[in-house]
């Protein structure tokens, strides 16, 4: 089998918003990455033994007192580094720079001339000047800016306003770049990093979808042997990855159970007994629970707490089908890694948690289970890429994401049955003309909220005094921040008829024109 993590990287994590992508990106280039924050123990990063070590971007100021550091034993192990916008800032203060509040700041667009011919940038350019100097479309953000270099290190790129946009120590193999190559508007930044990782440190590209998909196979035996799984199945990507990549692995030793909440779309509990248990032949228990799960929710309105009154529901009755069946040694759950981290934070407490995940902690004492999470090492996208390998329904692994506490989320407010059958039929409509006018896969995330306020309306001659249905639609890269898509007027206007004439019980639709910031994406 592939040692698929023989050569990494370590990500230090100073909580920038682009974290996650700078990981994603070196593992779209096939090298094995993890993100830690900068206050993890020392004793990890050294037994991590990285190939390479990329220091994030961040929101402190590095010349207050309080700021964050990377830790010491980043320097000590004589790997090479790349410090990232604070990244860079960090390691040239704690390297004998000096930085400074920035003359002007830059946030957005700037283009960069490459110097020195540095083993980083060396031949990687968006056009070339009158003068023969390579000139690179950047992604700044940034109030601050390194004012002198650390002792051995050399100016590699600069802009007009940011004198040291750039630096290196090609002995040291130790870099920093004040731009950030790991989003989309830096337009090299994907060949900046794949000269980092695989160049400079020498990592070989080991990590592919087949050998992922081998390595967890083996990595699933070996701990299950032929002992009974238990998993619990929503019918979302991640449940549904892991349930092929088990049933693949150890066929009938694996039991799946669906616990049918009430808050799915429309007719997808079906969906989901037809796809696994038809279609695949793997074992699926279906529990129905709606009554109980809106009896629990009944008097909730605050978001949080309808999560982990959902949370707590699924793994009541979750618990209720285990016990009946016998031999159970494993439960398997769909984590992935974001989950992981989100849900971490940092030791300090300056990471915060945006929102709870199920799939994280919370299990009951009493479930004597030894977990399987063969998924809590990767991103979504390379979930979904496994899936399609493993034969699932390339529409149902890249359908738009649907958060984990189902439309008890989209409801605002109090959760009932009445509401919920009104805005599954109503997303219904959005999601089938979005499909039928080829919109679908033109935005990222598109659904229909429930608002919990009456307005007047008027069927035929008769006074209508009923609910509001709010649609929103958003283009992201990234989904840390969107803006609302210009879907056209037409197919609005044709979507809020439908929903109104099909919908007795609403009397007004409405389009959320809100961006990621300062509004999420989801309304709870």
């Amino acid at each position: 089998m592939t040692n698929i993590q023989q050569n990494k990287i370590l990500i230090i994590d100073f909580g920038s918003q682009y974290t996650q992508l700078i990981a994603r990106r070196v593992r779209e280039i096939g090298v094995y990455c993890e993100l830690v924050p900068y206050d993890v123990n020392p004793y990890f990063i050294e037994k991590f033994n990285p190939s390479g070590i990329i220091l994030s971007g961040g929101p402190d100021t590095v010349n207050q007192n309080d700021s964050a550091r990377a830790p010491n034993i980043v320097f000590d192990l004589k790997v090479p580094i790349l410090g990232i916008c604070y990244g860079m800032q960090t390691m040239a203060v704690q390297l004998g720079g000096e930085a400074k509040s920035s003359k002007k700041a830059e946030f957005g667009f700037a283009q960069i001339r490459a110097r020195n011919h540095s083993n980083l940038l060396t031949d990687i350019s968006d056009e070339i000047n009158s003068q023969g100097h390579g000139l690179l479309d950047v992604w700044m953000s940034h109030g601050i800016e390194v004012t002198k270099l650390p002792k051995d290190f050399e100016l590699i790129a600069s802009t007009d306003s940011c004198p040291i946009a750039g630096f290196a120590n090609s002995k040291k193999n130790y870099f920093g770049l004040q731009f950030h190559p790991e989003v989309t508007h830096t337009k090299k930044g994907i060949q900046i990093l794949e000269r980092f990782v695989t160049t400079i440190c020498q990592c070989g590209k080991s990590w592919t979808t087949k050998n992922i998909i081998d390595n967890l196979l083996e990595k699933i035996k070996s701990q299950v042997g032929d002992k009974k799984i238990l998993l619990g199945l929503s019918g979302g990507v991640d449940s549904s990855v892991v349930a092929m990549l088990l049933h693949q692995s150890i066929g009938d030793q694996l039991t799946c159970v669906f616990v049918d909440n009430g808050l799915l779309r429309l007719n997808e509990g079906d969906e989901v007994m037809k796809t696994f248990s038809q279609n695949l032949g793997v074992k699926v228990i279906r529990a129905d629970a709606q009554e109980y799960f809106y009896d629990q929710l009944s008097d909730e309105a605050d978001p949080e707490l309808k999560r982990k009154i959902i949370g707590g529901a699924f793994i009541e009755i979750f618990n209720q089908e285990a016990q009946k069946i016998k031999d159970i040694k494993f439960l398997a759950q769909g984590t992935i890694y974001p989950d992981v981290i989100e849900s971490a934070g940092a030791a300090s407490g300056k990471a915060k948690v945006i929102k709870s995940h199920h799939n994280v902690g919370g299990l009951p004492d009493n479930m004597q289970f030894e977990l399987v999470e063969p998924l809590k090492e990767l991103f979504k996208d390379e979930v979904r890429e496994i899936g399609v390998k493993l034969g699932l329904p390339k529409k149902m692994l890249y359908r738009h994401p649907f958060p984990g506490p189902g439309l008890g989320v989209r409801i605002l407010g109090q959760v009932k049955k009445e509401y919920t059958d009104i805005l599954r039929r109503a997303d219904h409509i959005f999601m089938e003309e979005l499909n039928n006018q080829g919109l679908y896969e033109k935005v990222d995330q598109a659904f229909a909220v429930f608002l919990p306020v009456k307005s007047v309306g008027v069927t035929g001659d008769e006074r209508r005094y009923d609910f509001v249905i709010a649609l929103r639609a958003v283009e992201t890269v990234d989904f840390m921040t969107a803006r609302w898509a210009r879907l056209p007027y037409d197919f609005l206007d044709h979507v809020s008829n439908r929903i109104m004439n099909e919908i007795s019980r609403v009397s007004r639709v409405v389009y959320d024109i809100s961006g990621k910031p300062p509004s999420t994406i989801e309304w709870e």
